[in-house]
């Protein structure tokens, strides 16, 4: 919304995830690292971005439990942003971060194929997200604080939908 929260919130979380990282090896057992980043970002994060990644990480944590194979972490992405929707009322076109994470699940939906590769279809996630993120540039603003200002002075996309898209990527770089 231009008043520099969102910025100031995924910092703290960056710093708090960066002290984590040098204090303890992260859980190798997927379910237990997205539960732990979970607590970590409820805890440190702030804001109503940090309840809404806990609530996401939360739920993307449950499908694996069972399993960890490509399949699953798409899984995963639909659980969590089902739970985003289902506790933060936005919906895709809405102009917040769910436009991001839900432009990215779509294009992780091709996980879901048996001969799906993990970095092609991470990365056109990446882009599709990215690509969502820009595009709420010129949305009205239907959920989340920007709903709050006329849409005259949105001029910028979306912090949040950016800053979904910057972690998805950095996500992607750490991968490769």
């Amino acid at each position: 919304a231009g008043d520099g929260d969102c910025g100031h919130t995924h910092a703290r979380a960056a710093r708090a995830i960066q002290e984590w990282l040098r204090s303890q090896p992260p859980p190798a057992a997927p379910a237990q690292l997205l539960s732990a980043l979970a607590d970590l970002l409820l805890e440190k994060m702030g804001g109503s971005s940090g309840v809404l990644y806990g609530l996401f990480l939360t739920a993307a944590a449950r499908p694996l439990l069972k399993a960890s194979d490509l399949r699953t972490w798409a899984d995963a992405m639909d659980a969590g942003i089902k739970a985003m929707q289902r506790y933060g009322g936005a919906a895709p076109g809405d102009r917040t971060m769910l436009d991001s994470l839900y432009a990215a699940s779509q294009a992780l939906s091709a996980l879901r194929s048996p001969k799906a590769e993990l970095l092609p279809v991470l990365t056109a996630a990446v882009q599709s997200a990215e690509a969502a993120a820009e595009a709420t540039r010129t949305m009205e603003a239907g959920a989340g604080r920007a709903s709050y200002i006329s849409s005259a002075q949105l001029q910028q996309p979306d912090p949040g939908a950016v800053a979904a898209a910057a972690v998805l990527r950095a996500v992607l770089e750490g991968l490769q």
